[in-house]
C-alpha cells in the first residue's frame, strides 16, 4: 500500500529527527553541567583519554585506498661510504695451512655529534704608505660566534626534528657548545638567505601551475589567535601566517605578500550586485577612479571622504570587490585561475574557477548516524556508489577521453538523483548536487587532485610543531615558522636533502640548485597546466 508506506517512512525521519536532537540535547546539557562545575570551583567530568573529548571517525581512507603491492629494494647501495677500516684476524688464532680468501664487506652505519671549535688565527697586515689596516677573513658561512654546521643542525633538528628549543638547547650544550638561550633563538630566527630562499619558493610555485590547494589551520602569536594558509602543488609547499582566512588575508597569500592594490572596474561592480550592496552606498562608489589601480592608503581615504553611509559590514564588501577585481586584472605577476579546497564560503569566487575536495564532501555522510536499519542500509549502499565513482574520475585520470568524460558526467546526474527515502541523507545528496560543477573540474581539467588531503598534511605539519613550541611569540618567529614548513615540505616533494640543502645555503657555498630552480625545472616536465593549454 502506497499510503502506508508514505506513512511509515515518515515515522522513521521522525524517529531520525527526534534521536538526532536528543543527542543534541545531550551534549547541551552536558556542557551546561559542565560549565557549572566550572563556576562553582568544581573540576567538570572528564572527557575522555588524557583529558580529550571523544572525536567522530569521519575517515574514508579505507574506501578510498587503492592496495599496492611492498617493494622493498636494496639499502646498502643507497649508503655513502665515509671510510673504509680493515679487520685483520689474530694470527695466534690462525692454523699454520690458514690461506688468505680476500675480504668480507660489512656496512655499518654511524652518527658522530661532537663539537669541531676553531680558533682562526686572522693576518694582520698594515701599510705605512696608506695609514691602513688589512685583515684576513673568516671562511664563508663563518660569521658570528658559531659555524655552518652548528646552524644547519640546529635547523634542522628544529624544522624537521620538530624539538622545542628548550630541548635543542639542551641537545647542544649536552654535546659542549657552548651557548646562550638568546643566542640559539637568533639562530633560528634571523637567517635572511633562508627567507630569500623561501620567497623564491613561494613565487616559483605561483608560476608553476595555474592551480593551487589551500587549507588553513589555527596557531598561535604571542598569545592572539591567527591562521595558517597552506597553499600547495605538486612540486611545493608555502606557509603564509595571517591575522585571520578571510577573502584580503588569502588573496595575500595567493600574491606572496605583494602590497595590496584595488581597482573599481566592471568585475568588481559584479561582485557588489552580487553581495547585495545598496543603492545608496553603490551611488557613492561614483567617487572612485574608475579601472584605476589602488593603493591600499588611497582607497581607505578615498572612503572615509566619500563612502561614509557605508556600515562596516558594506565597507568590507567593498574593499574585497576591489581587491579581488585589482588580482584578476593583474599584469606582471602570477594570477591563480583555480583553486582546490573546501567548501568555506570565504574561498568562493577568489579565483575565476573552484575545484572542490572529494574527500570532504564525503566527510559529511560519514558524519550521518541513521539509528534505523532501513536507513543505515540505504547509507550504506550510497557510500558504496560514492566510491566507486570516486574510483571510476581516478582512473579517468589516467587516460582522459572525451566519451568517458560525458559518461562520468552522467553518472554524476544519476548518482546524485538518488532518493532513498532517509530525509538526513537525501539533504546530503542534494548539497552534493549542487556542487557539481565545483566537483567535476577534474573532467575538464584531469591534472587537478580529487583531493585536498596535500594542503591538509600542510597544515598537520604546522599542528605537530604547535602541539611542540605551541606558538612564536614575534613577528620574526612567525615568519621563521613559515620559512621552516615551507622548505622542508618543498625539498621532500622535491626529492632533496634538506640538511645538505640547508648546509649549502647557511655556509655560502650554494652549489646545490636552488629549490625555485627546481620547481621551474619540474614544473617544466610535468606540464600541470597541460588542460589549460588545450584549445
Amino acid at each position: 500500500d502506497p499510503q502506508a508506506r508514505e506513512l511509515i517512512q515518515r515515522l522513521l525521519n521522525l524517529i531520525e529527527t527526534l534521536s538526532a536532537e536528543q543527542d543534541r540535547l545531550k551534549a547541551e546539557n552536558q556542557q551546561l553541567r559542565d560549565e557549572n562545575a566550572r563556576l562553582k570551583g568544581t573540576p567538570a567530568r572528564p572527557k575522555g583519554p588524557l583529558g580529550r573529548p571523544p572525536t567522530q571517525d569521519v575517515s574514508s581512507e579505507q574506501e578510498r585506498r587503492v592496495p599496492r603491492g611492498r617493494i622493498k629494494g636494496p639499502k646498502n647501495d643507497q649508503i655513502t661510504i665515509d671510510r673504509e677500516e680493515r679487520c685483520p684476524v689474530d694470527p695466534a688464532i690462525l692454523p699454520e695451512d690458514a690461506e688468505y680468501k680476500g675480504l668480507v664487506p660489512v656496512i655499518v652505519q654511524n652518527l658522530v655529534l661532537r663539537t669541531d671549535n676553531v680558533r682562526f688565527l686572522k693576518e694582520k697586515w698594515y701599510a705605512p704608505s696608506t695609514g691602513q689596516t688589512y685583515l684576513g677573513e673568516l671562511p664563508p658561512g663563518y660569521d658570528g660566534q658559531f659555524g655552518p654546521d652548528l646552524k644547519s643542525f640546529v635547523w634542522l633538528v628544529t624544522n624537521v626534528g620538530l624539538m622545542s628549543q628548550p630541548k635543542t638547547l639542551e641537545v647542544v650544550r649536552a654535546a659542549g657548545t657552548k651557548i646562550s638561550s638568546g643566542h640559539l633563538g637568533q639562530l633560528l630566527i634571523h637567517q635572511p638567505a633562508l627567507d630569500a630562499e623561501a620567497r623564491a619558493v613561494a613565487e616559483a610555485s605561483l608560476n608553476a601551475t595555474p592551480w593551487q590547494q589551500l587549507d588553513h589551520t589555527a596557531t598561535r602569536v604571542s598569545g592572539s589567535d591567527q591562521q595558517c594558509h597552506i597553499l600547495t602543488t605538486p612540486l611545493a609547499t608555502v606557509a603564509h601566517t595571517k591575522p585571520s582566512k578571510d577573502r584580503l588575508s588569502t588573496l595575500d597569500s595567493l600574491r606572496n605578500n605583494r602590497p595590496r592594490q584595488f581597482r573599481f572596474n566592471a568585475d568588481a561592480e559584479m561582485l557588489l550586485l552580487a553581495r547585495g550592496l545598496s543603492a545608496g552606498v553603490r551611488r557613492k562608489l561614483i567617487h572612485l577612479p574608475w579601472d584605476v589601480e589602488l593603493d591600499e592608503p588611497t582607497l581607505m581615504d578615498i572612503l572615509d571622504q566619500h563612502v561614509g553611509n557605508a556600515g562596516a559590514t558594506q565597507r568590507q564588501w567593498i574593499v574585497e570587490a576591489l581587491a579581488l577585481a585589482a588580482y584578476r586584472a593583474a599584469e606582471g605577476e602570477p594570477v591563480v585561475r583555480l583553486l582546490v579546497s573546501d567548501d568555506a564560503p570565504q574561498l568562493s569566487g577568489i579565483c575565476a574557477e573552484q575545484a572542490l575536495c572529494w574527500v570532504h564532501d564525503g566527510r559529511h555522510y560519514k558524519k550521518l548516524r541513521p539509528r534505523v536499519a532501513l536507513h543505515y542500509a540505504a547509507l550504506d549502499g550510497f557510500l558504496k556508489d560514492y566510491w566507486t565513482f570516486y574510483r571510476e574520475l581516478r582512473a579517468y585520470q589516467e587516460a582522459p577521453t572525451a566519451r568517458e568524460r560525458a559518461r562520468l558526467a552522467a553518472r554524476f546526474d544519476e548518482l546524485f538523483a538518488t532518493v532513498t527515502g532517509y530525509d538526513a541523507l537525501d539533504e546530503r545528496i542534494a548539497k552534493t548536487r549542487a556542487k557539481r560543477s565545483e566537483l567535476l573540474q577534474v573532467l575538464a581539467h584531469p591534472e587537478l587532485p580529487l583531493h585536498n588531503n596535500a594542503a591538509e598534511l600542510g597544515c598537520r605539519a604546522r599542528v605537530r610543531r604547535r602541539d611542540v613550541s605551541f606558538g612564536p611569540r614575534t613577528e620574526a618567529g612567525k615568519r621563521a615558522w613559515d620559512i621552516g614548513l615551507t622548505l622542508v615540505a618543498t625539498a621532500r616533494k622535491l626529492g632533496v636533502n634538506i640538511y645538505e640543502y640547508i648546509q649549502d645555503r647557511l655556509s655560502g657555498r650554494k652549489q646545490l640548485p636552488s629549490l625555485a630552480d627546481l620547481i621551474v625545472e619540474r614544473a617544466q616536465e610535468l606540464n600541470l597546466g597541460a588542460s589549460w593549454a588545450t584549445p
